[in-house]
């Protein structure tokens, strides 16, 4: 146990409930670390989740401060979601201590040329994409002109902001394809696979009824994703699709309607949402960005029986040998009649255990970054 070692975490966001991609790496580091006796100061932006006694559990203490999200922040140099993260009292509350600070994302590193020039203070930052590549992808699927535009701007702003990033401090990547990239930037990089709310591989016997795809269905990626599959997919075969996740728009209810074949699950909370994974013959995960980590990958992994993805969803994560990589619409159509029917069996099961295990484990992950803190 590591009782000696306390550190500050700097959070986009509140990280509770985990019901979304980065909070959920976030959430779920922050439990791993205190299962192994770290003492957590979580620093937490407020703007659209509610503060959480929960996150006491898990932390010696959690401060919250306000986002404001005023119109003027979009005319500063630095990125609009660094510069709605430049709060004074974050910086008050830092300078206290000489604990490691750690910084959820490039998001939250407004003050971090301070405490770097300072040279006092180890300093490990969390990259949850290539943040210019992910605004970039946003940009281009967004239909809102407006949006559009600042989705670019943004992309822009934080390549030039990207610099900050090769000053005295270690960089911890999500993926190896983000790795590869952050160490060209900076060679103190280490490569800290994503957390996530499983510690075994809990995957049914037999067989499912019905392909699944889940996210949040308001995300322009998603959408995307969604036409793709009921026009390419959903309408060449017999099967049922169920189509599952948050806040779906009035184009992907109307659509969804077109298809006898094809359910829509709006808003499921976290159980119904596991049970529509763990029942799934297929999780059909299809994107068209490839920055990040998927979370739903991981979960769909530790949970659910065959996955079929595309190259982009799988690209960097060193999973691929756990899913089957299609394409072309044509391709995936052929790979569903071939798994539809097929039972996932006890080898593929300990295939997943083992490769899981080594790859994500959170306890494991967690104790490399204790390792890299009590070197310094």
């Amino acid at each position: 146990m590591n009782h000696t070692i306390e550190i500050h975490i700097v959070s986009f966001n509140i990280p509770y409930p985990p019901n979304y991609g980065g909070v959920i790496d976030v959430f779920y580091k922050l439990k791993a670390l205190s299962e192994l006796g770290v003492k957590i100061h979580l620093h937490c932006f407020k703007y659209d989740r509610p503060k959480s006694k929960e996150l006491e559990n898990y932390c010696k203490s959690v401060t919250y401060y306000d986002r404001p999200k005023s119109l003027s922040y979009f005319f500063s140099r630095k990125p609009f979601i660094v510069q709605t993260r430049s709060n004074k009292y974050l910086y008050k509350n830092l300078i206290n201590d000489s604990f490691p600070i750690f910084f959820e994302g490039l998001h939250t590193t407004y003050f971090l040329k301070r405490f770097v020039e300072a040279k006092k203070r180890q300093i490990i930052v969390r990259t949850h994409n290539i943040e210019h590549d992910y605004y970039n992808a946003l940009a281009k699927s967004e239909k809102n002109v407006f949006k559009k535009l600042f989705f670019f701007s943004e992309a822009r702003k934080l390549k030039r902001y990207e610099h900050i990033l090769e000053s005295n401090i270690c960089i911890a990547a999500i993926t190896e394809k983000d790795y590869l990239y952050f160490n060209g930037i900076n060679q103190n990089s280490i490569h800290l696979p994503a957390f996530h709310p499983f510690n075994k591989v809990d995957i049914k016997s037999g067989s499912g009824n019905y392909i699944l795809y889940h996210g949040d269905l308001s995300v322009n990626e998603n959408i995307e994703a969604i036409n793709f599959i009921m026009q390419e997919i959903a309408s060449k075969v017999s099967f049922d699709f169920k189509i599952a996740g948050r806040n779906p728009g009035k184009k992907i209810i109307e659509l969804i309607k077109k298809y006898n074949n094809v359910e829509l699950i709006s808003n499921p909370d976290q159980d119904v949402m596991t049970e529509l994974i763990q029942n799934a013959q297929i999780n059909l995960l299809l994107t068209s960005q490839s920055t990040g980590i998927k979370l739903k990958l991981i979960n769909a992994l530790h949970i659910g029986r065959y996955c079929i993805v595309n190259d982009k969803m799988i690209e960097g994560t060193q999973l691929e040998s756990l899913c089957s990589i299609k394409n072309l619409a044509k391709d995936i159509v052929e790979e569903i009649k071939t798994l539809f029917n097929k039972s996932f069996s006890e080898e593929e099961v300990q295939n997943r255990k083992q490769t899981l295990l080594k790859i994500v484990n959170n306890t494991e992950n967690a104790q490399k970054l204790i390792n890299l803190l009590d070197k310094n």
